[in-house]
């Protein structure tokens, strides 16, 4: 056995003799007070060691990270040195606003950490010095003895040198809804934490019995410790809508260059002086670049957060929203995420046949009713919990004794009156080795003996089956047949328990001789009701659902069947087969295997996490459900980690990227639609603001190539992109979308937001929107014979209106040209008139109309303006007739 400071190696694998050498400890005594701060000194406190959270000024920074706000701020340095204080000032503001919205809704980072070391903050009573003391949870040592009863919090990893009728609850490690018994016999090296009988792990509770236990691990050494180090190196990975907008940004930033270096060669060539060519180039830049993007694309997002709120889905992270929408794979976690983590009888197996408790026709439909009768009272009876009022806060013990209280309170029986008919003398507490409980009482004329526990164990104490008839002998074949019928449900992922009876003379008999078998009740954790409908919406919008569990893989199997997992025929793998597999580091069969599996059984924590990584290098966008510590270091790593809001651990919500506060299944489906919404909200106002864009950049430079003058200037177009763009941009983010949206499959993640037809869209309305101001500038420069500032003013509301129509050009080419998604958005209209007053007040304001160089153009100027304004919706719409069966 190897040491390391005292702390033995596999401690769940050795005896406890072994242990106890290794640690030098006297399970009589306990450590002396010097020994245990010597070993303080030594091992360290006994605390989780805490990640660096991300500063306020972090997350401000992470905001201004985007390659379109770095081209935005050298614009605006560019026009501080050019004394174009208003232009930089105006663009300052935008970077301004931008960031404050995203500093806002991001403030709340992952603090993971900080949820961890509330667990430790409890004491401890431990035995030093031959006393039993209490001592903060903190100053535990290895080799301090720790003694436990019903509802302490184990605060360290102990290894167990008593247990009476010890039960502790570690679903917030093992994933396990059930209690685990404890003991003090070693298990196997290779045992999985949920299979350590032998070992009490921190973060954990006691629910029943008391013992003793030497502590062998303190702090990040434990197996709450490793789970936080894996939580603190999980990789949280960039969100798929900040890789798109990165591209999209990087595409931008070289086409602005291009553009204004050509432009200022060009003028450079033909006579204009080099500073007012360099003014050009910055308002190309300025024309180029949508400013109007991310403050579009951050309050769109925002608005989502809010409305994923409304539907009780609690979005943590901005580009979250989105990444729902993208998403192909869901990874669930079982207990308390498709299951109610609550155990529930389902079937009593009884001598006449089987009785399904499913429905209420149960109570009337018995094939055997003295055997369901007395099979009810035996549960009830041979029973420590208290169901109180039926509801979670009124209910506690044992999740099978509950389900037991459950059904005979569901068949009329009350515990209450149980215990009045039938009051109890004396209990013989579950033993691990015999594997039966058994509690005595009084009845009229004798003792009644109920009893419980593993059904092979009470077939094999059972001399006699009750039957219709009265008790028969239980001869060999008759055993045999019981638990063959045991297998069978236990194969189906049932859990049973055996139920006996006798009646005897004396209260101090052997209670677990001459038993008479009643039956066994069937128990199973059952699966959500809204479940089932969620995972058909989810296969029929192409997102698989593959449920991952610390539970045994029969019973993960059947709980999987119930929820309507799987295509046909289950695929199960164990988490043993997986044991130190690499993401990068697996043969291609196991990772086709793992690819096509539906469940995951027995899952260790560290494996979850290389599950996630596995998926997201086949090209997958994960979430990830989970509500225990277990599953904190997947569900930071997946692109969607989403937690449990009212069963989920503080670990669990910190760490995620979504809390579901009705904890429901489904609530995941709605947050995905609004996800797919979002994004195709955001592709429309992309295409509407670089078609404006696009407008303004071959306005001015193909003025500037033909030696036009220029019919626009920088703070005229910062005006349009700042004021007029936004707002119907915003609009459109805020569409309700396509009702059919979840019956198609989830789109490619390496899609861009812009494909091939969207760019081609883009350029046609573009140049549309060019034709039509240029023509408009050229006519009132010919025709009006206006003076240059006035056609700049014709050119510029010919532009403002021309990018106002065009948000119905946004509309699906499948739609109706009057009735159809955009013409449905009440924010449009409100936009549009919004804009239209901007515009009016940019015109007609003196002071206002003198800053942004736009001097009356006269009634025919307007008029003009008003006309050529009309044409690019036009064209749009004769465009998206002809492209139909294309751009959606």
């Amino acid at each position: 056995m190897q040491v390391t400071a005292d702390r033995p190696d596999n401690a769940h694998a050795q005896s406890l003799q072994q242990v106890a050498t290794c640690l030098e400890a006297d399970a009589e005594r306990g450590l002396s007070t010097l020994q245990a701060q010597e070993r303080l000194k030594i091992h360290g406190p006994n605390q989780l060691r805490r990640q660096k959270t991300r500063s306020m000024l972090s997350i401000l920074v992470h905001q201004f990270s985007s390659i379109i706000v770095w081209l935005l701020a050298g614009a605006a340095m560019l026009s501080f040195g050019f004394g174009d204080t208003a232009e930089g000032v105006a663009i300052v503001v935008v970077l301004v606003i931008n960031g404050a919205i995203g500093f806002s809704t991001e403030l709340r980072a992952a603090r993971s950490m900080e949820a961890l070391m509330r667990i430790a903050e409890v004491k401890t009573r431990v035995r030093r010095d031959g006393r039993q003391r209490m001592v903060d949870a903190h100053e535990l040592v290895p080799g301090d003895v720790v003694i436990l009863e019903a509802g302490d919090v184990v605060t360290a990893d102990l290894r167990i040198s008593q247990a009476s009728n010890l039960q502790a609850d570690e679903s917030v490690l093992t994933g396990e809804s059930i209690p685990t018994g404890k003991s003090t016999i070693e298990v196997a090296q290779d045992a999985v934490p949920g299979d350590r009988a032998c070992m009490a792990f921190k973060g954990t509770s006691i629910t029943q019995g008391t013992g003793e236990a030497l502590v062998v691990a303190t702090g990040m050494d434990t197996e709450l410790g490793r789970i936080s180090d894996l939580v603190q190196s999980a990789e949280s990975e960039t969100a798929p809508l900040e890789k798109r907008l990165d591209r999209l940004g990087h595409r931008l930033v070289w086409l602005t260059f291009v553009l204004a270096a050509l432009t200022i060669f060009a003028g450079i060539l033909r006579g204009h002086e080099m500073i007012a060519m360099i003014q050009t180039g910055v308002a190309l830049a300025v024309a180029a670049v949508p400013e109007g993007l991310p403050v579009v694309a951050t309050l769109s997002l925002a608005r989502g957060m809010w409305r994923m709120s409304q539907r009780n889905a609690v979005i943590t992270r901005l580009s979250s929203v989105e990444t729902l929408g993208a998403t192909t794979v869901i990874l669930t976690d079982k207990t308390g995420t498709l299951t109610e983590n609550r155990m529930t009888a389902v079937r009593y197996l009884l001598d006449a046949g089987d009785v399904d408790l499913e429905g209420d026709n149960w109570r009337d439909s018995s094939p055997d009713d003295a055997s369901l009768s007395w099979a009810i009272r035996i549960g009830a009876l041979c029973n420590n919990a208290e169901l109180g009022d039926g509801e979670a806060d009124g209910r506690a013990g044992d999740p099978m004794e509950l389900a037991l209280l459950a059904v005979a309170a569901a068949s009329g029986v009350s515990h209450t009156g149980l215990s009045q008919d039938y009051p109890e003398i004396r209990e013989h507490a579950f033993d691990p080795d015999s594997k039966l409980m058994a509690t005595i009482h009084a009845e009229d004329g004798g003792f009644l003996v109920a009893v419980k526990g593993a059904p092979e164990a009470v077939i094999d104490s059972a001399e006699a089956v009750l039957t219709a008839d009265g008790p028969r002998h239980l001869d060999a074949a008759a055993r045999a047949k019981w638990l063959d019928r045991s297998s069978q449900a236990a194969r189906q992922g049932l859990r049973l328990l055996g139920l006996a009876m006798k009646h005897s003379n004396q209260d101090d008999a052997s209670p677990y001789a001459s038993l008479t078998l009643v039956g066994l009740v069937c128990l199973l954790d059952p699966v959500r009701e809204d479940v089932p409908p969620a995972i058909r919406a989810s296969r029929a919008a192409g997102v698989r659902v593959i449920m991952l569990t610390g539970d045994h893989a029969d019973t993960a199997a059947t709980i999987a069947r119930h929820a309507g997992l799987g295509d046909g025929e289950l695929r199960v793998i164990e988490g043993g087969q997986l044991t130190g597999i690499k993401a990068d580091a697996i043969s291609d069969e196991l990772r086709e295997r793992v690819l096509s599996a539906d469940v995951f059984a027995r899952v260790a924590p560290e494996t979850k996490l290389t599950l996630v990584s596995i998926f997201q290098q086949a090209g997958h966008v994960v979430a990830m459900t989970g509500d225990g510590v277990n599953d904190a270091p997947a569900l930071k790593k997946a692109d969607i980690g989403i937690a449990m809001g009212k069963r989920g651990t503080q670990v669990a919500q910190e760490a995620a990227h979504m809390v579901l506060r009705d904890d429901r299944f489904a609530t995941i489906i709605s947050a995905m639609r609004q996800g797919r919404v979002i994004f195709g909200n955001i592709r429309k106002f992309v295409v509407y603001l670089m078609s404006c864009n696009v407008s303004e950049v071959l306005v001015v430079g193909i003025a500037v190539g033909a030696g036009l003058p220029m019919p626009l200037l920088p703070l005229q177009i910062l005006f349009l992109n700042l004021i007029t763009d936004i707002f119907p941009a915003f609009a459109l983010g805020l569409g309700k979308g396509d009702q059919n949206i979840m019956r198609r499959p989830p789109r490619d993640p390496d899609e861009p937001i812009m494909d091939r037809s969207r760019w081609t869209l883009i350029g046609v309305l573009g140049s549309a929107i060019t034709v039509s101001t240029l023509g408009a500038f050229l006519l009132a420069l010919e025709w009006l014979r206006l003076e240059a500032g006035a056609a700049v003013t014709v050119a510029f509301l010919t532009l403002a209106l021309a990018q106002l129509w065009n948000v119905f050009n946004m509309r699906n080419p499948q739609a109706g040209l009057i009735r159809n998604d955009v013409s449905r958005n009440a924010y449009v209209w409100g936009a549009l008139a919004l804009c239209l007053g901007l515009i009016g007040m940019a015109v007609g304001l003196p002071a206002l109309a003198d800053l942004l160089g736009l001097p009356w153009p006269g009634l025919q100027g307007l008029a003009l303006a008003g006309a050529a304004s009309l044409v690019p919706l036009v064209l749009g719409q004769v465009w998206l007739a002809l492209i139909r069966p294309g751009v959606a």
